[in-house]
C-alpha cells in the first residue's frame, strides 16, 4: 500500500498558499484557507496546515474544548494525549520517587527486566552454576598473580541472572544517565510555543493558564519516553554481557566478581573450545579488572566522572522535535514517541564533549588492553585455546559490541575497537621494556598513563626519558617486530570504518 505522504511545512513547496508557519503551532494567528485533507474534511483558520479535518498541532483538539466550557472532556483528552507520548499511569499523580530528571527509576528497571524476559529464559544460576563460577574464579586468581603486579582482592564471587545484572548495576546507570534524562526533559518541555500574538491566543479561553500546565506534563512525557528506551537497552544489554565490567566501567561494587553463566554459554555457542575453557578465559579477564579497579583507586572515580561530565554537557537540538509535535498526527500520538526512541534527541558535541570523549575513549581502551595484555601472559603456560578465544573476544568488538550499542544510543558515547588493540599493543611493549611490575606501575597516578597520541606512537612512549645507546636501538628494532607482527595479526578483526578493510 502506497504511504499517504503529510505536507512538510518547513519545505516551500508543500505550503499552503498564503500560510505562514506560525499556523501550525498552537495559537498561531494564520487564516488560511479551507482545503481538502486525507480525512475528508475542511480545514479552516489556523488549522489549515494540515489540509482536511485534522487540527495542525496535535494538542488543539483539546484546546477547542474549552470553547464548549466542557472541562471533564479536555482533562480527559490531555490525560490520555501525554499517555500516549510516553507518561503513562497518571501524569496528574506522579510517583515520589521520580527525582530532578523527571525519570522514574522503578519503572526503567521494571522495563528492563520485562525486555530481559521476552528475549528468552533468565532463570537464576544454581548451585552447581555457582559452584562452576567459583571454581573458575579461584584459578583465574590464580594464574593471574603471575601475570600482573596487582595483588588479589577480597572479593565476592557470584553467578548473576541477567535480571539480577540489571538490579545490581542500576544504581550506577542512574549516575551516569539522569543527567541526560534531565536535559531530554528539558528539550520536551520547551518544545511547545504557544505564540506571541495575544489577540491569536484569546480566540482560546484559558490559552495562558493552560501553557504553565502542558510544560511540566510534556518534561514528564519527555523524561518517560527516555526512562522507557534506557530500560529497553539495559535489556538488551543484559541479554550480552557476560560479566560485572564487560563494558570496562565499573558497573558493580567494588571487589565483586560476577558473571552470567546464561550469556557465558552464548558467548561460546559455535566455538571449538570447551565450556570449561570459554568460562575460565571470561573469568580471568572479570577478575584482571577487578584487580586493576581495587589497585588504582583512582580510576574507578574518575572514569564514571567522566562520563558525567561528558552527560552534562550534552546539549539537545529541539528543532527536530518541534518539527514533530507541529506535524504529528493528532489521531496517533504514539508516533511521536517512536522518533524519540529512533534518535530525534541527537545530542551535539561541543569542543569541550569532543575533548571529554577522547579522553574517556582513551582510558576505556587503556583498561582493556591491559587486559588482554594480562591475560594473554597468565593463558601462556596452561590454556592453548586463549588465543582463539582472545580472537573471538576481539570480532566481537569489531562488529559493535554491547557497549558501544548502548552508549551510543542513550549518552552518544560511541568506543572505538581500533583503539583497544592499540592499547594492548602498548601494554605489551612496555611489558617487554619494563616488565611486568614496570607495566603495571603506570597506573599509579592518572598523569602517567599513555595518552590518544601514545596509542599512535607505543616505542616513543616506551622509550620516553630513557638514554638511548646501541642496547636500545637494538630493544627498538626488536620492538617494532613484535608491533609490526601484533599489526598484521589483528588485520582481519579490523572495525568496518577501518580503512585497512578497504
Amino acid at each position: 500500500m502506497a504511504d499517504e505522504r503529510t505536507p512538510d511545512e518547513s519545505d516551500p513547496d508543500d505550503r499552503t498558499s498564503g500560510s505562514d508557519p506560525d499556523e501550525y503551532r498552537l495559537g498561531g494567528g494564520g487564516q488560511g484557507g479551507s482545503g481538502q485533507g486525507p480525512a475528508g474534511g475542511s480545514g479552516s483558520g489556523g488549522s489549515a496546515g494540515f489540509g482536511g479535518g485534522q487540527p495542525a498541532n496535535p494538542f488543539e483538539a483539546f484546546m477547542n474544548s474549552f470553547s464548549s466550557g466542557d472541562m471533564n472532556q479536555l482533562m480527559a483528552q490531555l490525560q490520555n494525549a501525554f499517555s500516549m507520548l510516553g507518561g503513562g499511569g497518571s501524569l496528574f499523580n506522579q510517583p515520589a520517587t521520580a527525582g530532578d530528571s523527571g525519570v522514574n527509576w522503578e519503572v526503567t528497571k521494571d522495563t528492563a527486566r520485562k525486555t530481559v524476559a521476552s528475549l528468552g529464559a533468565d532463570p537464576s544460576p544454581g548451585f552447581g552454576q555457582q559452584h562452576e563460577i567459583g571454581q573458575a574464579a579461584s584459578i583465574a586468581e590464580t594464574w593471574l598473580d603471575a601475570a600482573t603486579d596487582f595483588p588479589r582482592v577480597s572479593t565476592v564471587v557470584a553467578a548473576w541472572s541477567r535480571a539480577e545484572w540489571i538490579e545490581n548495576t542500576m544504581p550506577v546507570w542512574r549516575r551516569l544517565v539522569e543527567p541526560v534524562a534531565s536535559h531530554i526533559a528539558d528539550a520536551m518541555e520547551g518544545a511547545l510555543r504557544f505564540g506571541d500574538d495575544a489577540e491569536a491566543s484569546a480566540a482560546i479561553p484559558g490559552l495562558a493558564g493552560m501553557e504553565q500546565m502542558l510544560r511540566p506534563m510534556l518534561r514528564t512525557s519527555g523524561a518517560s519516553m527516555f526512562g522507557l528506551q534506557l530500560g529497553q537497552g539495559l535489556g538488551q544489554l543484559a541479554s550480552e554481557v557476560v560479566g560485572a565490567t564487560d563494558i570496562g566501567l565499573p558497573l558493580s561494587e567494588p571487589g565483586h566478581v560476577a558473571l552470567l553463566p546464561t550469556n557465558i554459554a552464548k558467548f561460546g555457542e559455535g566455538l571449538e573450545q570447551t565450556s570449561t575453557d570459554v568460562t575460565l578465559y571470561l573469568a580471568l579477564r572479570e577478575c584482571a579488572r577487578q584487580r586493576l579497579f581495587a589497585s588504582a583507586g583512582w580510576l574507578r572515580e574518575q572514569m564514571l566522572a567522566q562520563v558525567e561530565r561528558y552527560a552534562r554537557g550534552i546539549t539537545i537540538d529541539t528543532s527536530a522535535l518541534e518539527e514533530a509535535v507541529g506535524q504529528i498526527d493528532p489521531d496517533n500520538l504514539a508516533e511521536l514517541s517512536a522518533k524519540l526512541e529512533g534518535g530525534l534527541f541527537e545530542p551535539h558535541k561541543t569542543p569541550e564533549q569532543l575533548a571529554t570523549l577522547e579522553r574517556l575513549e582513551t582510558m576505556l581502551a587503556l583498561v582493556e588492553g591491559w587486559v588482554d595484555d594480562v591475560v594473554t601472559v597468565a593463558t601462556a603456560p596452561w590454556m592453548p585455546s586463549a588465543g582463539a578465544l582472545a580472537e573471538t573476544v576481539r570480532r566481537q568488538r569489531a562488529t559493535g559490541g554491547p557497549a558501544e550499542a548502548t552508549f551510543a544510543t542513550l549518552v552518544g558515547l560511541e568506543l572505538r575497537p581500533r583503539r583497544m588493540r592499540d592499547a594492548a599493543n602498548l601494554w605489551a611493549a612496555l611489558r617487554a621494556a619494563r616488565g611486568i611490575e614496570g607495566r603495571d606501575a603506570v597506573w599509579s597516578h592518572p598523569d602517567l598513563l599513555p595518552t590518544s597520541a601514545d596509542l599512535d606512537d607505543p616505542i616513543g612512549f616506551v622509550q620516553r626519558g630513557s638514554e638511548a645507546t646501541s642496547e636500545d636501538e637494538d630493544f627498538d628494532a626488536a620492538l617494532a617486530r613484535l608491533l609490526d607482527s601484533a599489526e598484521q595479526n589483528g588485520d582481519d578483526d579490523a572495525s568496518p570504518e577501518d580503512p585497512k578493510q578497504g
